[in-house]
Parts: C-alpha cells; sequence; structure tokens
C-alpha cells in the first residue's frame, strides 16, 4: 500500500478484509486454537501496516483503532444470534437449537434455556 494513515487503512480493511473473516462466523466458527490464530494473525498484520502504531502490542493497536479482536466478535455475534432465537426472532429454526426451561427451578425467569442435543 502507498498510504499508510489510517484514514486509508481502516477502511479498506473495513470493507474488503474483514467480511471475509467474519463471513458465516456463528456458523462455522474455529474449533481449533491453530484456525483461531491464522485468522487473527491476518487483523494483527492488518493493524501494524498503520503508520505510528508499529511500535505497539496488538492489544494497544486494537485499543488505539477502537477495534476488538476477532474472537471477542465472534462471542458477541454468538450472544446476539443466541438472544434472537430466545426471543423468537427466528421462529423456523429456533426450536431446533434451543428450548425454554419448563422446571419451577428458573426463579421466575422464563427465558433461561436448557441443555439440548445436537
Amino acid at each position: 500500500m502507498a498510504s499508510k494513515s489510517r484514514e486509508v487503512t481502516l477502511p479498506l480493511y473495513f470493507a474488503l478484509v474483514r467480511p471475509h473473516l467474519e463471513y458465516c462466523a456463528q456458523l462455522r466458527s474455529p474449533q481449533n486454537k491453530k484456525d483461531m490464530d491464522l485468522l487473527e494473525q491476518v487483523q494483527r498484520r492488518a493493524t501494524k501496516t498503520t503508520s505510528g502504531l508499529e511500535h505497539l502490542s496488538y492489544e494497544d493497536r486494537l485499543r488505539e483503532l477502537g477495534l476488538f479482536s476477532l474472537e471477542k466478535r465472534r462471542l458477541w455475534g454468538d450472544f446476539i444470534v443466541a438472544f434472537q432465537y430466545v426471543k423468537r426472532a427466528y421462529k423456523k429454526d429456533g426450536d431446533k437449537l434451543f428450548s425454554r426451561a419448563s422446571c419451577d427451578r428458573t426463579r421466575g425467569n422464563g427465558f433461561k434455556l436448557e441443555e439440548g442435543r445436537l
């Protein structure tokens, strides 16, 4: 890249790189540490290309750029999808994935989930 300024690298990363890293993240979430590290390495290199941040650690670069690690973004997405299933946003497939707890041990909270088998 000819320019390493923040105004150029961040929009390019958001438009061209991150969508590929997060495509269907909730369905094909990497389970092996090696796979997670490979995906995270792409974001490490992308944050390192920004001028003035090369000397900082990865976590400091993320904080400086206002980004989260891909692992945290996947977890955040998982929570959003689970919440949408619990709130019945996906009525067709939600019953297969989650079931609400039907016992009286939930202390009045009807949004606790039972463990199911997939």
